[in-house]
């Protein structure tokens, strides 16, 4: 009898492994290709990372006031290419800066308006944004996170930079402060979980096949979205592993995984499910990759998680762009690289963008007129012929947007892939 029960359990293991082949998915390989639309979808906010990184020493500083001669020293922590008051000059709408001999950099009256609008659009979506914490805080496999790291993520979730004064007290329900933050966030506390919220606990792969459910009567099996780019192929191999594993049931980021065998398949479906989840809740479906790294701990992330996002490029794309690498959602952008799953917090982006533009077509009339004056000047003293010397210009109205963006090549993130707006 024990011999029949052997051989029945050993036909069946042959079975499940003919159906899905035992591989070790650390083995699997597949080569990284540039996506040139995803690429310059990152490279076009170049200059607005730029303009927070310097905005923000201002912002940070006591009175929101800073001498210029220090905002200048702090040009290479920023990472900025060309002088501080060049880039004011560009861009005059960002701040204001006094009279000589002494002036003090301080916020301008548009970016004054700007933080007021951004103030309130958190405090209307504050319930979109304890939501989307508190299925941070879900996914940890401790209900909870250090506030540092939350910090350190914070603008990519839309978070407010006071999120622990404006919008944690708000949903005592919800959350708990143990320990003492410090002024900056960077102190020993945690923020946990104050209750389980079963109607949070659904991913959005989960909610998207409830959603299908409503519209066609039957709801399908959740499961990833798989959008190869155009000439991208998988060998055989690898195209048969990925159409097994999308065959494996999902695992939900929200559920309990004790005891699932790291090695094993399932364990891949979850992975993917939480990195999956985490850029879902980011306000623009990307990170950078340290960021997400930081919480390896609490999300039990392996220290090589990053090789899924080239293992799936169906679902990932990683990008180099600025020295550091910062992983894609597919499915949240067009073939031409455009945002389509847009976040009601990505409108805070696009107002600061506004003001940077509007100041930088001041900038440029200015320097148009200064010129055609100039140019007036010269003309009208050849014609009595006097000798006139050249005038260097620091830039020339026929300076391109692409010159200006090769001049622009910097890092977008510090060291440690943290944003800094």
């Amino acid at each position: 009898m024990l011999l029949r029960a052997a051989a029945a359990a050993a036909a069946v293991a042959h079975r499940l492994l003919v159906i899905h082949p035992v591989r070790r998915i650390a083995s699997l390989k597949v080569p990284w290709r540039r996506d040139e639309a995803l690429d310059a979808s990152i490279n076009r906010d170049r200059r607005f990372r730029l303009a927070s990184r310097l905005i923000r020493e201002v912002l940070l500083s006591p009175g929101r006031r800073l001498l210029l001669r220090y905002l200048a020293k702090r040009r290479e922590r920023i990472r900025l290419p060309v002088h501080v008051q060049t880039f004011l000059r560009r861009y005059p709408t960002l701040l204001s800066v006094s009279a000589p001999p002494d002036p003090v950099a301080s916020p301008s009256p548009h970016l004054l308006s700007y933080l007021d609008s951004a103030a309130r659009l958190q405090a209307t979506h504050s319930p979109l944004l304890a939501s989307r914490l508190a299925k941070l805080l879900m996914i940890s496999s401790t209900r909870a996170l250090p506030v540092a790291k939350i910090a350190a993520a914070k603008r990519d979730f839309g978070l407010p930079d006071d999120f622990l004064v404006s919008l944690v007290p708000r949903y005592p329900d919800l959350f708990r402060l143990v320990g003492d933050p410090g002024p900056d966030a960077s102190g020993n506390a945690f923020l946990e979980l104050a209750s389980w919220d079963d109607r949070l606990a659904k991913s959005v792969i989960e909610s998207r096949a409830d959603r299908e459910a409503d519209v066609v009567g039957i709801r399908p099996r959740p499961n990833f979205t798989v959008k190869l780019p155009k000439g991208f192929y998988l060998k055989k191999e690898m195209r048969d592993w990925v159409r097994d594993w999308l065959e494996l049931p999902y695992v939900s980021p929200y559920a309990d995984t004790f005891g699932l065998n790291p090695a094993s398949p399932e364990a891949e479906k979850r992975l993917i499910g939480v990195l999956h989840e985490v850029l879902s809740l980011s306000v623009e479906r990307r990170m950078a990759v340290p960021i997400i790294g930081k919480f390896c701990e609490e999300f039990k992330l392996s220290n090589a998680f990053s090789n899924a996002f080239t293992r799936h490029p169906g679902i990932f794309y990683v990008s180099l762009k600025g020295g550091i690498k910062t992983v894609v959602l597919r499915e949240a952008y067009d073939e031409n690289g455009v945002l389509v799953d847009r976040d009601p917090m990505i409108e805070l982006k696009e107002r600061f963008m506004a003001i940077m533009d509007e100041g930088h077509r001041k900038y440029l009339e200015d320097l148009r007129r200064k010129n055609e004056k100039l140019q007036k000047e010269r003309e009208s003293a050849t014609r009595k012929g006097t000798n006139v010397a050249k005038n260097i210009e620091e830039e020339s109205m026929e300076e391109s947007e692409e010159d200006e963006d090769r001049e622009y090549d910097f890092a977008q993130v510090d060291s440690e892939g943290r944003e800094l707006l």
